[in-house]
C-alpha cells in the first residue's frame, strides 16, 4: 500500500508504521523511558546527602516518598534531633549519577519542611552504629573481638551475646566479618550519621522564604 493510500485509509498524516523512527532506551517502574546516551554518560557514584528540616508530622514520609516516587537508590536513611528544639537533620547515603543526585537535592529543598540540602563532599565525618546477636557458645572469643573494635556487651546470656559496636562504615563491615566465626542470629543497624569536617557548617539554619 502506497503512502497516500495510507493516509487515505487512516485519516492520518505522516509517514507509514514501517518507516516511523522507533524510540530507544529502556523504561523504569513507572514507565518513563530513559535515554541510552545520557544514561551511559554518568556513571553512579556514592555520597552522602543532609537535610536540615522542621519537625512536622510527615516529614520523614516525604522525603522518603520523593526518593521512591524517583526510583533513587537509597542505601541508608537516618534521623534524629538538631542542638536546635524543633529541628531534625536527615541523613541520605544515595548512589546515583549525578544527575541523579543534583535532581535529588532539587527535590529535597523544594519540600516545605526542608530548611537547607546540603551534599557532604571529600571525607565527611561519618558513623553508624551496629547491634549484633550471636551464639554465646564461645563467649571469651567474643568478647575480645568486641574490645578489639572499642565495642560494648549489651546482654549475655547461656545462649546468646548481643553487643554494640561504633565506627565508620568499613569499621562495621569489618566487626560483621569477624563476628561471622560465631554465628549471627540477628543485626540491627543504623545507617550513617553524618556531619561537615572542621568548621565547615552541614547546614544553614536560616528558614526558607516562601
Amino acid at each position: 500500500m502506497s503512502r497516500r493510500q495510507d493516509v487515505r485509509r487512516t485519516g492520518l498524516e505522516g509517514p507509514p508504521p514501517e518507516e516511523r523512527t522507533r524510540p530507544v532506551g529502556r523504561r523504569n517502574s513507572q514507565g518513563i523511558r530513559i535515554d541510552p546516551e545520557i544514561e551511559a554518560e554518568h556513571e553512579p557514584r556514592r555520597t552522602t546527602i543532609s537535610a536540615y528540616v522542621k519537625d512536622e508530622p510527615g516529614v520523614l514520609a516525604r522525603v522518603s516518598g520523593l526518593f521512591h516516587r524517583r526510583q533513587f537508590n537509597i542505601e541508608s536513611l537516618t534521623v534524629g534531633p538538631t542542638q536546635n528544639e524543633g529541628y531534625s537533620r536527615i541523613t541520605l547515603v544515595v548512589e546515583e549519577p549525578d544527575p541523579g543526585i543534583d535532581q535529588a537535592k532539587k527535590q529535597l529543598n523544594k519540600l516545605v519542611p526542608v530548611i537547607h540540602v546540603r551534599e557532604l563532599d571529600g571525607n565527611p565525618v561519618a558513623v553508624e552504629l551496629v547491634i549484633l546477636k550471636v551464639d554465646g557458645d564461645e563467649p571469651d572469643k567474643v568478647q575480645a573481638i568486641t574490645e578489639m573494635y572499642g565495642g560494648q556487651t549489651l546482654d549475655a546470656g547461656p545462649r546468646t551475646i548481643t553487643v554494640q559496636i561504633t565506627g565508620s562504615e568499613s569499621e562495621i563491615d569489618d566487626a560483621i566479618d569477624a563476628y561471622k566465626q560465631f554465628g549471627i542470629r540477628e543485626i540491627a543497624r543504623t545507617g550513617q550519621a553524618a556531619l561537615a569536617r572542621g568548621e565547615a557548617e552541614t547546614a544553614r539554619v536560616e528558614e526558607k522564604h516562601t
